[in-house]
């Protein structure tokens, strides 16, 4: 195997599928990438056994063939050398070397057929979707899902696909992110939901950066593929079912607040600076036209903020995690913010004013 090509060519195609390569493993195979040349094209393959990244690029393939080499250390090699700089990879025996003007490498190696590879299904619904369109779904709920909850189904994003929408929605049990794209899906026949593993929900939040580009979405069949010109995405799908989210949606929330988000959200940040660094408590006092926040903990210092809002009812008072609120707040991009809610013990529904096809509820906490 024999390849020659500008450090870019080389470069992208690492950088794209680095981060699914563990610093620490238990098979020595998983720290390496898979580098196939043929065709005048160079595919690199990642993969933790959970999630598996194939990048591509055009090179000048001298002779062809297949192998494994340190992801990692490649990467540094290639990201150390100058720009625009020419490389030359070719496989001797069991040895890797890497030639860029007067630098030479060499790496160890491992057998290509030794690279473990996730069998591809057959998925039970392909799709295609802007890519822009697909990372503001994901951006816009992926703070939600949880971090190493014993409720793995939690671990991860839904994806719920039907003829009519797609939609994502990320929970961790204390609040919940839901993000509709409206209108028909081609080839979407039947309504389907599948859980994407945090790990793969941040990949591929990472790869999709040509907004003006398509993704091809196949899921089903225990894996998710996004496939596009530049990287092909294979993920399996965490096992179990998801909490029905619509039982969680506030659905007799009666009372009303429009206030300023950035506003709102600078007074969240700094009423937290005194909130108890354990729990995150804060206390929302509402009145007519008025918003109280109040914070106070164990070394019994006290925060207050007031900031106008639209609303006339009957006083609530209501206790939420700081940080669950100005999570919210940072996501959303409009220069208001409407907040429903019935009374002092019930989740809060939270949305842009404008654009009703995202929307967070967050269940309050006792003070």
């Amino acid at each position: 195997m024999k390849i020659i090509a500008k450090r870019e060519s080389i470069l992208g195609p690492l950088q794209a599928v680095i981060g699914v390569v563990e610093r620490r493993q238990t098979m020595p195979i998983l720290a390496n990438v898979l580098l196939s040349a043929k065709g005048g094209r160079l595919s690199v393959t990642a993969t933790d056994l959970e999630v598996e990244l194939v990048a591509t690029s055009e090179v000048d393939v001298q002779r062809p063939g297949e192998v494994t080499l340190p992801g990692r250390k490649l990467l540094d090699i290639c990201r150390a050398l100058p720009d625009g700089v020419e490389i030359t990879l070719t496989l001797e025996g069991e040895r890797m070397t890497v030639r860029a003007r007067k630098s030479r490498f060499t790496l160890s190696t491992l057998p290509a057929g030794e690279f473990p590879n996730i069998e591809p299904a057959a998925g039970s619904v392909e799709f295609t979707v802007n890519q822009a369109q697909l990372k503001s779904l994901i951006d816009r709920t992926a703070f939600s899902m949880a971090q190493q909850d014993v409720r793995y189904y939690l671990n991860g994003m839904l994806f719920e696909v039907t003829p009519r929408h797609l939609r994502t929605v990320a929970t961790d049990g204390h609040r919940l992110a839901m993000a509709t794209l409206e209108g028909e899906l081609a080839g979407v026949r039947s309504d389907l939901q599948v859980i994407l593993p945090r790990k793969g929900v941040l990949e591929l939040l990472r790869l999709l950066q040509n907004p003006e580009e398509d993704v091809r979405l196949v899921l089903g069949g225990n894996h998710f593929h996004a496939v596009t010109p530049e990287f092909t995405f294979t993920s399996k799908l965490v096992d179990g079912k998801f909490p029905d989210y619509e039982r969680v949606l506030p659905r007799d929330a009666d009372k009303r607040v429009l206030g300023p988000r950035l506003e709102l959200k600078d007074a969240l940040a700094r009423t937290a600076i005194l909130s108890n660094e354990k729990y995150r408590g804060v206390r929302l006092v509402l009145e007519d036209g008025n918003l109280q926040i109040l914070a106070n903990n164990p070394e019994q210092e006290e925060a207050e903020e007031q900031v106008g809002v639209s609303y006339s009812g009957p006083r609530v008072e209501i206790g939420f995690n700081v940080s669950y609120l100005i999570d919210v707040l940072s996501v959303l991009g409009s220069e208001e913010v409407r907040l429903q809610l019935s009374d002092g013990s019930r989740s809060v529904l939270i949305q842009d004013p404008d654009r009703e096809e995202a929307l967070y509820v967050v269940m309050p906490m006792r003070l």
